[in-house]
């Protein structure tokens, strides 16, 4: 069609329209982003000379996301979620705040409401033959370096078949399998005993690894483990480690690893002592730092749609 229509007032005028610019009613914060998206989408359109059957394909495509339940997985892999952080990073730098743990994504799978344990927590509720045990240990440090008493350490992770509780197509997992939390003691430390999780793909047939497929991208992520990390007064962490030696490290679909985020597994025995399933076990020391607040607020604190069971 090649022709350059966003500068008309007839589709200036349709803008203001629709996002209802002119009127004192309703959410003006809502208004101004509704009013700048569309206008670029409109823009984008006159710019690539799309066509009307480009424009439903990509109508479809949202309806197949949102009834695939896909789109936070989406925003993870187009790098939406990664950008935040760097948006992050650029403002803690900005406000001078330096050190802590690196931050990286959250992801689409955490379930709130798993049981807080104090100290230690064993998380490996069922039984997988192919997955050998983990512990993963550390402590949990303020600004000053000092350990934190009472923070609470938050883990989720995939299991040997990269299925997560609660979201597994299988329904083979407990509630709450590899997921768990722990109260830190007086010298800040906590314990996980779990499973090594392995790396996984997004769903082969979901709307995310079509359009994966459609940019030659693959939807592959490394093996990792998630944490949430909180003590009153400072800033909430949350980040990934990722297990040392997988071949996707530096190519994550999601964009999550990051430098001080890959720790090294050492292998230890006296599993048994420890209740694991066999004597020889990995481990995985892992220290986390946090930040103090900016301007007495929590400026990491994401609020998103998340899942929630009752223990």
């Amino acid at each position: 069609m090649s022709v350059k229509v966003f500068a008309n007032q007839e589709v200036q005028d349709l803008l203001e329209a629709a996002t209802n610019l002119g009127s004192n009613s309703g959410n003006a914060r809502a208004k101004q982003i509704t009013h700048r998206l569309l206008s670029d989408l409109f823009k984008a359109i006159d710019d690539l000379d799309m066509t009307p059957d480009e424009i439903w394909a990509g109508v479809n495509f949202t309806n197949r996301l949102g009834q695939d339940g896909e789109a936070a997985l989406l925003a993870a892999g187009l790098g939406l979620e990664k950008y935040l952080d760097i948006r992050m990073d650029a403002a803690d730098r900005q406000a001078e705040i330096d050190g802590g743990t690196p931050r990286t994504i959250e992801g689409p799978l955490y379930v709130e409401g798993a049981p807080v344990r104090d100290g230690m927590s064993k998380i490996d509720l069922d039984a997988d033959p192919n997955a050998g045990p983990l512990v993963i240990r550390g402590a949990v440090t303020g600004p000053d370096g000092k350990p934190l008493a009472g923070a609470v350490v938050e883990c989720w992770h995939a299991n040997s078949k990269g299925f997560y509780s609660h979201f597994d197509p299988t329904d083979a997992q407990s509630a709450f399998n590899l997921r768990g939390a722990v109260r830190t003691g007086q010298d800040g430390t906590y314990e996980f005993r779990t499973l090594m999780p392995v790396g996984y793909g997004c769903p082969p047939q979901g709307s995310t690894q079509q359009l994966l497929n459609l940019l030659a991208r693959h939807g592959n992520r490394s093996a990792h483990l998630h944490f949430f990390v909180t003590s009153n007064g400072l800033r909430k962490l949350t980040t990934q480690i990722n297990i040392e030696g997988d071949p996707l490290i530096w190519d994550d679909f999601a964009y999550a690893t990051r430098e001080g985020l890959i720790p090294p597994v050492t292998e230890k025995t006296g599993g048994t002592a420890l209740g694991l399933k066999v004597d020889t076990y990995k481990e995985i020391e892992f220290n986390f730092a946090l930040t103090p607040m900016v301007q007495g607020k929590d400026n990491q604190l994401v609020n998103r749609l998340r899942a929630t069971v009752a223990v």
